[in-house]
């Protein structure tokens, strides 16, 4: 790179987002704050999935990494139950679990790297199985139902690692999806990138028109605003490739005990 060009490292990207992440959940879950919170935090999956791309590419042990993902997915998961029974009859309840989303996009990105079709066709049916499971176990069994069935049926698709009920749902492995074949060429990643969430906005647009007053339309930018991590691509596009400092347990660590610092104080604030 060009002497004085600004860059950003693998830690220094993901110390950036954790601070937006941060930003954001409170803006979730403690009143009175600025609409504004949860408009930056666009940017963070984004920058995080990329990241589980770029980890799939170049970890030693595939297998060894998507294992991680998954126990710290459970793990989330058991921890968002576990506050969400306590504290159901508040009704401010946690649900995030990124973990699972990340455990997603992982996992197909390591099957198109081997392109066995039979472990391709395995994962689309147990997606249908692992749908029909949750459905019944929330709908039919409820089994640690909560006054949030919403709530149920995230912990559940953590647990069966089914694309619909996981934070993000099919959004986030089609983000993962583009940064894979745009092989981190930077003219590929602006025109997929970019092409995908004009497309995202123009199909959301049309339909928030067709279900809601016209007013909500004209607004529709601020009031639907998942189109904003549109502005994740500047800061992808400032990555160096390099690892940096590493931290390679900091987003592990870091992502379970802040929620559950926030949702805590969510909870005293009511």
């Amino acid at each position: 790179f060009k002497k004085g060009e600004f860059k950003l490292s693998n830690t220094k990207l993901k110390i950036f987002a954790l601070v937006i992440m941060f930003i954001d959940h409170v803006g979730q879950f403690l009143p009175n704050t600025p609409e504004w919170f949860n408009w930056i935090g666009r940017i963070v999956a984004p920058i995080f999935i990329y990241f589980v791309v770029v980890g799939v590419k170049h970890t030693s042990n595939k297998k060894k990494y998507l294992i991680r993902l998954y126990v710290f997915s459970l793990f989330m998961a058991i921890i968002n139950m576990s506050l969400n029974q306590i504290f159901d009859e508040t009704n401010v309840y946690i649900w995030n679990n990124f973990f699972s989303s990340l455990f997603l996009v992982a996992l197909v990105i390591v099957l198109l790297e081997h392109f066995k079709v039979k472990y391709l066709l395995l994962l689309s049916f147990w997606q249908i199985i692992s749908f029909i499971i949750c459905v019944l176990i929330v709908e039919w069994y409820q089994i640690l139902e909560l006054n949030y069935l919403e709530g149920t049926y995230y912990f559940w698709g953590s647990i069966f690692a089914n694309i619909i009920f996981v934070e993000g749902s099919y959004l986030g492995v089609v983000i993962g999806l583009i940064f894979y074949i745009s092989r981190f060429e930077k003219l590929r990643l602006i025109i997929f990138y970019s092409g995908f969430i004009l497309l995202f906005y123009l199909i959301s647009i049309r339909l928030i028109s067709n279900i809601g007053p016209i007013s909500q339309t004209y607004f529709f930018p601020f009031s639907n605003y998942q189109w904003m991590m549109f502005f994740a691509l500047p800061f992808l596009l400032l990555y160096n490739g390099e690892r940096g400092q590493g931290l390679k347990y900091l987003f592990y660590i870091f992502y379970p005990l802040h929620l559950i610092i926030i949702f805590l104080i969510a909870q005293y604030m009511i």
